[in-house]
């Protein structure tokens, strides 16, 4: 079972802490000391689809020398402000990388490992796009 505690600090800021004790500070625009919970939203999901990039390119002999993800995303203009639209631009570059490689390796995180991207799956719409730099 996963599991998480969320202590407040004070205002409108708290510590998010997982299960291993790692934490992060969370907190609204306006108080401006910690991310704001639904940016972590588009971190959770962009870091959670590329571990599984990753992993899956690593099992393919690449050799990244750079890997970032981009997240765009759209709200709702009114209360609960639900993302309806996710954009995620993966930009890599490495040794031996080859783009079928790559767009299987997104192509299974987001359609079979990502625990992020199955949750959101069907609420908002997920599209993805990559650069592969030379």
């Amino acid at each position: 079972m996963a599991t998480a505690t969320v202590k407040w600090v004070y205002g409108k800021t708290f510590i998010g802490i997982d299960s291993t004790r790692h934490s992060v500070i969370l907190s609204t625009s306006a108080e401006d000391i910690g991310m704001r919970p639904s940016e972590l939203f588009l971190v959770a999901l962009a870091s959670c689809s590329s571990i599984d990039v990753v992993g899956i390119l690593a099992k393919k002999k690449v050799k990244l020398t750079k890997y970032e993800v981009h997240v765009s995303a759209e709200q709702d203009a009114d209360p609960p402000w639900t993302f309806h639209k996710v954009h995620l631009k993966y930009i890599l570059a490495g040794e031996r990388i080859e783009e079928k490689d790559v767009k299987r390796a997104i192509h299974l995180s987001e359609h079979k490992y990502c625990s992020v991207a199955a949750t959101v799956r069907g609420k908002a719409e997920i599209t993805t796009e990559y650069v592969i730099e030379k």
